[in-house]
C-alpha cells in the first residue's frame, strides 16, 4: 500500500493507522532476520568485551564500566548514575562493582564537590597504560571488522541504528503498559 508523504514533524499530519502500511509476510521475515541478526551480533560484542576484560584481569561487566567512565569523563569524573544510565543497569551494580574496580586499582571514587551523595569515578593512569597496551589491537580488529563502510556510510548506519534503538525502547515501554 503506497502512502503520501506526510510530514514527520506534525503529528496531526501523522497517517492514520487505517493507512499506515502493513508489512508483507516478506517484510515480516526480513524484520524477524534483522532481529536475529541484532542478537548475534550482540553476543559477538559480548565474547569481544570479555576477551578484552580478561586481558586486563577483569569481568565483561566491569569492562563496560571502564569504557563509559572513558568515554563519558571529560576531566572532572563522572556520577555514578550516568554510567549506570548508560550501560541500562541499576546505580547499586555500578556502585558495586566500581568499588571492586577501585580496590584493583583501576579507577578513583570521589564525591563531587557541589554533593557528597554524588560520587564521581574517574580512570587511574595504570588504566590509561593498561588500555594503550590493547588499543592497537582493539583497532586492528575495528578495521577489520568495518572495513566494508566508508566513514559517511558508517555515520548512516550508526544513526539508523539509534533510531531503531529509540523506537525499539518505546515499544517496551508499550508493551510493559500493556498498550
Amino acid at each position: 500500500m503506497a502512502l503520501i508523504s506526510k510530514s514527520k514533524d506534525d503529528p496531526s499530519e501523522q497517517a492514520e493507522p487505517s493507512q499506515r502500511p502493513v508489512f508483507s509476510r516478506k517484510n515480516q521475515d526480513a524484520v524477524r532476520r534483522l532481529t536475529w541478526e541484532i542478537a548475534s551480533i550482540s553476543v559477538h560484542l559480548e565474547e569481544l568485551r570479555y576477551f578484552w576484560a580478561k586481558a586486563l584481569g577483569i569481568s565483561g561487566p566491569q569492562w563496560m564500566i571502564l569504557m563509559a567512565i572513558s568515554d563519558l569523563d571529560k576531566g572532572d569524573g563522572i556520577p555514578v548514575n550516568a554510567v549506570a544510565k548508560m550501560l541500562h543497569v541499576d546505580s547499586s551494580f555500578v556502585t558495586t562493582q566500581s568499588k571492586l574496580l577501585e580496590k584493583k586499582g583501576f579507577m578513583r571514587r570521589k564525591p563531587a564537590p557541589e554533593d557528597a551523595r554524588v560520587v564521581r569515578m574517574s580512570l587511574t593512569d595504570k588504566t590509561y597504560k593498561q588500555l594503550a597496551t590493547l588499543a592497537a589491537q582493539q583497532d586492528d580488529i575495528h578495521d577489520f571488522i568495518f572495513e566494508e563502510f566508508e566513514e559517511q556510510e558508517l555515520v548512516a548506519f550508526t544513526d539508523k541504528l539509534a533510531a531503531l534503538k529509540g523506537r525499539i525502547e518505546k515499544a517496551c515501554m508499550k508493551v510493559a503498559l500493556g498498550i
